[in-house]
């Protein structure tokens, strides 16, 4: 890990990483929503994801997030404007 990684990690406050690790498990959230929120390139975010998470749960993400397109802004449909799933919050779930 390279010294720009300790650093921002070490800066990190626990809500925010937690937070970072809950919009990266989020289908819909895009990588760009999390670098325009809290500055970290998806490089960023991988690093932060195979720090904070057990081996088998990484490599769970990283299959799941891999080429989804509604992970990345540019290649998303047009018609997903939501950044999260409508059944995401248990008070609108049908």
């Amino acid at each position: 890990m390279d010294r720009r990684q300790t650093v921002l990690l070490a800066e990190m406050d626990p809500g925010d990483i937690s937070r970072i690790i809950e919009m990266a498990w989020e289908d819909r959230t895009p990588f760009e929503a999390i670098a325009s929120q809290f500055g970290l390139r998806q490089a960023d975010v991988i690093i932060l994801m195979r720090q904070q998470l057990s081996s088998a749960a990484f490599i769970a993400w990283r299959k799941r997030t891999r080429g989804q397109h509604t992970k990345h802004q540019a290649l998303r449909s047009p018609a997903v404007s939501r950044h999260c799933s409508s059944y995401q919050h248990k008070q609108y779930r049908p």
